[in-house]
């Protein structure tokens, strides 16, 4: 595998600046099936809207499938204050404090987009002796408009109403050390890998073993992305996902990790032994791990009631559901250990 890490941070760029908040993923969607499209992969989109694309391998009975979701945190307008300020409801599992101060944009059920910052409503210092120590929740934090209104008639005049979606800015950065920062490389990250690999091994007229499906999922963040959808023939589900980091996780920014269970419950054993023999035998660094406050498409197939073999593996990502940073090395890790798994025996 020569993997190309310019046309793997070109892809990723695409992705993270086409805002994808969970409900609203349309218009990445298309430019994931317009880049397949170029490279003569077939697609399907399901009924949820996410995308579904089918690689022949020289085995049909005995299929596997692999999923990343392209859709993200974000949020929806939850109310228009009287003080021409947005309170907002929250989508997917992040805590507000981990989006103080972000840009953001509103965009209209009309396609209109506007811009605005979210910010605790006591921000001012020179104003609110206590703004350190104010709870940041629902409540107290809002989208300031970068607009000139001054109540909630002229919000509205704007168009933005009630369920609009919210997107947060991605600010994504590569450093000179190889680091990679941005919002959203859950799983942006993991989808522009297998996007390039589908490239790659479509130039390399690489064959699979067996025919392969996978889904680019836009319902991760609210728990049911790859819950459906799975063709009968699938025996072995890998979900490519990013890697929790934190006090008492093996999970680094350097190397592919592997996951031994999550909040679900364990994964399969077979193939977490396997996915680790590959790692070993072609000498590709990585880690195993637990995640306890975790659950993937994978875990959604099996709670789903499907009759495969289930894992998870992933690039380590450092603040998860916050400004994320991850290393090219984990990203380069993660899609050798993809490859040499599509290319194993079952």
């Amino acid at each position: 595998m020569n993997w190309n890490q310019q046309q793997y941070i070109d892809i990723l760029e695409k992705l993270v600046s086409t805002n994808s908040p969970s409900g609203h993923t349309e218009k990445v969607i298309d430019f994931i099936e317009s880049f397949l499209k170029e490279q003569s992969i077939p697609t399907v989109k399901n009924n949820k809207g996410g995308l579904i694309a089918t690689v022949e391998g020289a085995i049909k009975e005995k299929q596997r499938m692999l999923t990343a979701h392209v859709d993200t945190l974000g949020a929806m307008v939850k109310e228009i204050k009287e003080n021409g300020r947005l309170r907002l409801d929250l989508i997917g599992g992040f805590t507000y404090n981990s989006i103080e101060g972000e840009n953001c944009t509103i965009e209209t059920a009309s396609g209109k987009v506007y811009t605005g910052t979210i910010l605790l409503h006591q921000a001012s210092v020179h104003v609110y002796k206590e703004a350190g120590k104010v709870e940041r929740s629902q409540t107290n934090m809002e989208v300031r408009i970068d607009e000139i209104v001054k109540n909630r008639d002229d919000v509205k005049k704007l168009g933005i109403n009630v369920g609009d979606f919210v997107s947060f800015y991605p600010r994504l950065e590569i450093t000179e050390a190889g680091f990679v920062k941005s919002r959203h490389l859950d799983d942006k990250a993991s989808v522009a890998i297998l996007l390039l690999l589908l490239k790659q091994m479509k130039e390399q007229n690489i064959n699979l073993p067996y025919t392969t499906n996978f889904l680019i999922s836009n319902n991760e963040e609210i728990g049911y992305g790859g819950n459906s959808n799975i063709p009968k023939e699938t025996v072995e589900y890998l979900a490519v996902d990013m890697g929790a980091m934190g006090d008492g996780q093996s999970t680094d920014e350097y190397t592919v990790s592997i996951c031994a269970k999550d909040a679900s419950g364990p994964y399969h054993y077979g193939l977490r032994k396997k996915l680790v023999q590959l790692a070993q035998a072609n000498k590709i660094d990585y880690q195993l791990d637990i995640y306890p406050y975790y659950g993937s498409d994978a875990s959604a197939a099996i709670r789903a009631g499907f009759d495969i073999v289930h894992g998870l593996i992933g690039p380590g990502i450092d603040s998860s559901h916050a400004y994320e940073r991850t290393h090219v090395s984990s990203i380069e890790a993660t899609a050798k250990l993809i490859y040499h798994y599509l290319l194993s025996d079952m």
